[in-house]
């Protein structure tokens, strides 16, 4: 269990400044020497603003300013052309990553909607404290009939501090371990993470399961030239 993926938002609400976070980067790798490796990479919302702005500049976006993007929905609304939205990005040679989708009501409600982004080639990250309970039953039960699905990609701590949001990632490791056997553990909490942290391919993609109010994904329209559809 090697790698953990936490990272700051880029909404309205908490802009995104990438020069400092990567100056706090820096000072933490300095003073942990090499023991950790640490990068740069945000909770991306699809505002027509940020997406204007990343079709500009990739690279202060996506993780290790590789070609992964952490992609994180409103809980309250979401985007009408999202699918579109979300394939534009992977024409543009990005690689979206769903986040914490079970702690999210409107995915929940619809959970055939992240079937359907994940046979659209995005992939999906849970919370490891959702599938130890502590987001409630409704996301734990997203998150595990979602992982039985196959539709799961990484398993992230989200972490936010050392006493409500810890790492947490050793008993979730052991609760998937139990679930699906250790190899797709690792895969979920080490391999997979480390391939987006380099910019590589994952080496664990299983076939999901096909959505249930549809056996295929929505046919969509390739661009003739470089912008977002929102």
């Amino acid at each position: 269990m090697g790698s953990h993926m936490s990272s700051p938002h880029a909404n309205s609400q908490y802009p995104y400044v990438p020069e400092l976070i990567q100056s706090r980067r820096d000072e933490i790798q300095t003073r942990l020497g090499n023991r950790v490796l640490f990068a740069t990479g945000c909770d991306f919302h699809l505002s027509y603003e940020n997406l204007q702005d990343l079709n500009e500049n990739p690279a202060k976006y996506t993780l290790n300013q590789k070609n992964y993007l952490l992609v994180e929905f409103d809980d309250y609304a979401l985007p009408p052309s999202v699918d579109q939205t979300l394939h534009h990005l992977q024409l543009a040679g990005l690689q979206p990553i769903i986040t914490h989708p079970e702690r999210n009501p409107l995915i929940r409600a619809q959970p055939d909607r992240l079937l359907r982004w994940v046979h659209q080639g995005c992939y999906a990250q849970v919370t490891a404290q959702s599938l130890l309970g502590r987001f409630g039953p409704s996301a734990k039960h997203a998150a595990e009939s979602w992982l039985e699905r196959c539709a799961i990609h990484f398993v992230a701590s989200d972490a936010h501090n050392l006493t409500t949001r810890p790492l947490m990632l050793k008993d979730a490791f052991e609760r998937v371990a139990e679930r699906t056997g250790e190899d797709v553990a690792q895969a979920l909490f080490s391999a997979n993470p480390l391939a987006a942290f380099e910019g590589r391919p994952l080496p664990y993609v299983p076939e999901p399961a096909a959505p249930r109010d549809s056996a295929q994904p929505p046919r969509l329209p390739k661009p003739r030239k470089r912008f977002w559809f929102f």
